[in-house]
């Protein structure tokens, strides 16, 4: 989300109902509002209160707790719109949490819409993070009627009950016990007692009984379930990586590949041409240089299909852009979020290259070679802004966690001199893009006030964070900011995402 100009950190209450207030303390008010909506979802985007280069992860979590809280305590309906916004999953599960947990202090209007948005969500985090979720209420000891209710629908949704309850057998017991539900069918038994038995009607619950004493049933189950077996049973890794390979998803394929490929394994191999592009941003990089050499044509025909897809029906349209990419040392992020902001990088400069009709990349190391891109040197961003901005784009967009020290300052100094004095009338549309949280500013580092700046994780976000720079440049505050949620509450309601 884009981080207004105007500069405002959280501190207290937007309005007192016991002041007189004019007109214009109201629309500071309104102001006020805005920027901290918009400050809690550029952190909500980027952070997930794990370790960055500038900050340790109980920086991030103290930090990111906060804003959760002080958020949910000013602006109940705000705070819960953001569930329609691109808030990473951690924010998601945190942001359903606390409205659960704090149900009393809601009206029935409140609750009703609250429930909606949440259930909306649920339906589309990865099941682990949903599983976690349940587990902390249960923790927690919330288990209201709404909860309760939340539980039984996205478990009667599950397109196969069965298959959860063999891979994540733990947490499915946990919710159906907390949420008082009483399983259909051979689950009840299989949950509580599964050892009773002798034989389950249900395919994959008798898969998992004969998988015990039988190897050749554990290829049946899911990787993470059948891994445990095979260690069981003494199974060599290459053999069972072979063996599972139909098994495994998509994304287990691209975290395994290559340590498949050292032991053998062959035949498990991903479909490069399916992965979302920041992911498969990800993977090239974790490949060493010489590998992603040997495999360009493999690797940037993926990178560009990819991108491709994610620009969809706006390719091309995008007339003259600049783009200034950051890949100095501090792009390589910490051991929990390694080389993210440099993938963050490299997706949207093949994102940008699909959008432009005229695109010019301009990395901070001053490579020419997308592909080859690695952690490196310091972060002359000033030098790299003059350059962009001399090429006279439509738009410049700057991708950098904006720790510009070479020199510190130098492209604060020269967005602010193009702006005020160059180009007063925004013929040149600048957005900063920043993958990374700032802990001790409650927000995504800012190049210059002049220039809008949005936190992002997914270059797949890219489109729609730029498009909300209206809401950067101190003209809108609170009434347009609502409206513009509510669009996108509705939208997202109705799966227009």
């Amino acid at each position: 989300m884009i981080r207004s100009s105007r500069p405002h950190s959280p501190a207290g209450s937007a309005s007192d109902p016991e002041a007189t207030i004019d007109t214009h303390v109201e629309t500071s008010a309104d102001l006020i509002a805005a920027d901290d909506v918009l400050l809690f979802v550029n952190a909500a985007i980027t952070s997930t209160g794990q370790r960055e280069f500038h900050s340790g992860a109980e920086e991030q979590s103290l930090s990111l707790d906060f804003l959760h809280r002080y958020l949910l305590g000013n602006y109940r309906d705000l705070y819960t719109a953001t569930l329609a916004l691109d808030v990473n999953d951690r924010n998601a599960v945190m942001i359903a949490k606390n409205l659960l947990t704090t149900a009393a202090e809601a009206d029935p209007e409140q609750r009703r819409a609250e429930g909606r948005l949440i259930a909306r969500r649920l339906a589309l985090l990865p099941p682990p993070r949903v599983y976690g979720l349940f587990r902390a209420l249960r923790r927690a000891k919330v288990n209201n009627r709404r909860t309760r209710a939340i539980m039984r629908d996205w478990l009667a949704a599950r397109p196969d009950l069965a298959f959860d309850a063999v891979k994540y057998r733990g947490a499915v017991k946990d919710v159906v016990r907390h949420a008082h539900l009483r399983p259909e069918g051979e689950l009840g038994p299989f949950l509580f007692t599964p050892h009773r038995r002798a034989a389950y009607a249900t395919p994959i619950l008798e898969t998992w009984r004969r998988a015990h004493y039988e190897q050749a049933a554990l290829y049946g189950l899911p990787y993470t379930v059948a891994e445990g077996f095979a260690a069981k049973h003494r199974i060599p890794r290459a053999a069972f990586l072979e063996r599972i390979a139909p098994r495994l998803t998509r994304l287990e394929r691209l975290r395994l590949q290559e340590s498949a490929r050292g032991l053998g394994a062959e035949a498990v191999r991903a479909d490069l041409a399916t992965m979302p592009l920041t992911r498969l941003a990800s993977y090239v990089l974790s490949l060493s240089l010489d590998e992603r050499a040997r495999r360009r044509t493999e690797l940037t025909g993926a990178l560009r299909a990819a991108a491709r897809r994610t620009a969809g029906g706006q390719a091309g349209s995008w007339g003259t852009v600049a783009a200034v990419l950051d890949d100095s040392f501090s792009t390589y992020g910490s051991g929990h979020k390694r080389r993210r902001p440099l993938a963050v990088a490299l997706a949207c400069h093949f994102l940008l290259e699909a959008l432009a009709r005229e695109y010019t990349p301009l990395w901070l190391s001053g490579r020419q070679d997308a592909l080859l891109v690695h952690p490196h040197g310091a972060t002359p961003l000033g030098e790299r802004v003059l350059d962009g901005l001399e090429l006279r784009p439509e738009r410049l967009i700057v991708v950098s966690d904006g720790w510009d020290n070479s020199p510190p300052g130098l492209a604060e100094e020269v967005l602010r001199i193009w702006r005020t004095r160059l180009d007063p009338h925004h013929t040149c549309a600048v957005t900063h893009l920043n993958p990374v949280y700032d802990a001790a500013d409650f927000d995504v580092r800012r190049l210059a006030p002049t220039v809008p700046t949005a936190g992002i994780r997914d270059a797949e976000n890219l489109l729609a964070l730029v498009e909300l720079a209206q809401f950067a440049d101190g003209r809108t505050g609170l009434p347009e900011l609502r409206a513009h949620l509510a669009r996108r509450v509705e939208g997202f309601l109705l799966g227009d995402t």
